[in-house]
């Protein structure tokens, strides 16, 4: 295949470089050039470098037809019109990565499947702008390849806690944070919450099943472990992956929610059930996606730091 991936330098975008690359396929690359240092020479020799907002750059882009386009890095409304409109270049699907954020929460219908209602409410702050500019650019690719342009397929990849090499967010670095630093984790005793993990290479893979895939066309797909997950088996998780890759345990320092609230502690995961959603990653796995267990993902993750 040839695919263009918008991003692609840093965490799910670069893992999945690396799962197209490894099979043979002729990637291409538009981004900013921040992480220069990383790219090979073929792929230096393969990437644009421009601001995707730019109209006049992104039209002089003609790598030839494109397969897929894979877009990391799309967050407000208007950034896959503007892709779709300008670009110098023909493509036969679009591949979009969202979030499970998207989904209405507190519904109470569960399993959360890829028709589900989409959230609509504002929440306020950096979170709350991220979730509405999701759900606006998954009604925008949707709208514009439904009506305007015909022989171009759509892809929504909606992953839940992605957690890997080089994650920018925070979620299992802090722990790692905390057992090198001080060998010592702070784990809310009382709480009753869930989540759903996904290792990035998973994720990459899931991805790269939909690539020039037609069971894959005009679909979203929740990608993320079926495996719920509370705090508990994750610290245990956690343990077996220092135990054997650090070669030490931690020492679990008990608190309860309301303290962790009250003294807003930013643990990554929901606290409490209430704030719990389960997805139904059927779909993706009907497609032959597989999902590495929570405590190797953990092992790989602490080897690659």
């Amino acid at each position: 295949m040839r695919i263009l991936v918008l991003g692609g330098t840093y965490f799910l975008g670069r893992s999945f470089v690396k799962a197209a690359e490894a099979r043979g396929d002729e990637v291409f690359f538009i981004n900013r050039g921040n992480r220069r240092e990383i790219l090979s020479e073929s792929e230096l020799r393969n990437t644009y470098f421009l601001d995707r907002h730019d109209i006049k750059a992104l039209s002089e882009v003609d790598p030839g037809h494109i397969d897929v386009l894979v877009d990391f890095c799309a967050y407000n409304e208007g950034d896959i019109r503007l892709i779709l409109e300008n670009a110098g270049f023909s493509i036969g699907q679009y591949i979009f990565v969202s979030t499970t954020d998207v989904y209405r929460r507190g519904t109470g219908k569960l399993p959360v499947t890829e028709d589900a209602e989409l959230e609509s409410r504002d929440f306020g702050g950096e979170a709350g702008g991220y979730i509405l500019g999701k759900v606006a650019l998954e009604k925008e690719v949707r709208k514009l390849i439904s009506e305007k342009y015909k022989g171009v397929h759509f892809t929504v990849i909606r992953p839940a806690f992605i957690y890997g090499d080089n994650n920018y967010a925070p979620r299992e670095g802090i722990y790692f944070k905390w057992i090198i630093g001080a060998g010592q984790i702070l784990s809310p005793s009382d709480s009753d919450g869930s989540f759903q993990m996904a290792y990035v290479k998973d994720v990459a893979e899931a991805i790269y099943l939909c690539c020039n895939n037609p069971d894959a066309f005009d679909r979203a797909f929740n990608v993320c472990s079926p495996k719920r997950t509370g705090y508990k088996e994750f610290e245990e998780a956690l343990l077996e992956a220092s135990q054997e890759v650090l070669g030490k345990g931690f020492e679990r320092i008990p608190v309860d929610v309301a303290t962790i609230e009250e003294k807003g502690i930013p643990l990554p995961f929901p606290l409490r059930k209430e704030e719990s959603e389960y997805y139904d990653a059927g779909s993706i796995i009907s497609l032959g996606a597989s999902f590495t267990t929570l405590s190797e993902g953990l092992k790989q993750t602490m080897k690659s730091l």
